[in-house]
């Protein structure tokens, strides 16, 4: 199990919000099956890797089919062999230890 963060940005847009652009990059995700978190920063997706990686894919395409001539997608991946991870598990992780 992967735990991934996407960022996609598209550049070079005449105006400044981007909130149009994200909830259409969102629609592949949607119906991946695959579960994930909004966060204001990005989206945390959690699934096997493969699936992750098509579905990434599919979300960076979604603003050049809308016109948009430059794209750019940050992208972060925890993948773990040794044990499952969630995205909660790594939460509470960390919430769990004292300082």
């Amino acid at each position: 199990m992967a735990i991934v963060e996407v960022s996609v940005v598209p550049l070079g847009l005449s105006t400044a919000s981007l909130s149009k652009h994200v909830a259409a990059v969102l629609e592949p995700l949607k119906s991946s099956g695959l579960k994930y978190t909004l966060t204001a920063m990005g989206t945390i997706i959690e699934g096997e890797i493969g699936d992750v990686i098509q579905c990434v894919l599919k979300m960076h395409e979604i603003p050049f089919g809308e016109g948009v001539q430059r794209v750019y997608t940050t992208v972060k991946i925890d993948d773990r062999r040794d044990k499952q991870i969630t995205m909660e598990s790594k939460v509470r992780s960390v919430m769990n230890k004292d300082t």
